[in-house]
């Protein structure tokens, strides 16, 4: 039973610990240079060609994003399916918030899959690496795009509370006054982060 706890305690801190470094900045990172879109497809494109020709650059994808983000959502879910909702007997913020943080990670699960099948697989698949004029034209159904809006708010919400939860559960964030004003960072995060990425969206629309 000991041995269990123990194996418990480190697969938690470990999908904590994963969900800030690496897909947090990765996350982060996939945002400001999808913001490229801005200048026009010739400078999107050329970007992208600059990362897909960086060396070894399949290998780092599979260590640093791939590996991580299959931990980080299949434990993710495996805590979903076990764990207890109390959020409905104690109306608390906080509950409420645990509560998104569940849905939200499923959400942006589904999400991140489409998104690398559509966008990295396939092109592994076809050997052509995704385009401006590709996305543009994937996102003129408003199915798709209204899937990505989800996607893109549920993973921002995702990081900025799990951010809040990783320096609760790392013993970063210690005392309620602490707690309350990493409470509200982790919350501009959140928004922040979904501004980021839904202004970048428009760029492709």
């Amino acid at each position: 039973m000991a041995t269990q706890r123990m194996y418990s305690f480190f697969l938690r801190r470990l999908h904590s610990l994963t969900g800030v470094l690496p897909i947090g900045a990765f996350l982060v990172e996939h945002f400001f240079t999808n913001s490229f879109a801005m200048f026009g497809p010739e400078v999107y494109n050329s970007k992208i060609e600059f990362f897909m020709g960086l060396p070894y650059i399949l290998l780092i994808e599979i260590g640093l994003i791939w590996v991580p983000i299959l931990f980080h959502g299949l434990y993710g879910m495996y805590i979903v399916c076990t764990g207890q909702v109390n959020a409905g007997s104690y109306c608390f913020m906080r509950n409420w918030m645990y509560l998104l943080q569940r849905i939200s990670g499923a959400v942006a699960l589904i999400f991140i899959v489409y998104h690398v099948y559509a966008t990295r697989i396939s092109g592994l698949l076809t050997g052509q690496h995704v385009t401006f004029e590709q996305v543009h034209q994937s996102l003129q159904n408003p199915l798709i795009l209204a899937f990505y809006i989800l996607g893109i708010v549920s993973a921002s919400y995702h990081l900025g509370n799990g951010l809040f939860g990783f320096l609760i559960t790392w013993g970063i964030a210690i005392g309620d006054k602490t707690q309350r004003a990493v409470s509200v960072f982790c919350g501009m995060v959140s928004v922040g982060m979904g501004v980021f990425g839904l202004a970048a969206l428009r760029y492709f629309v």
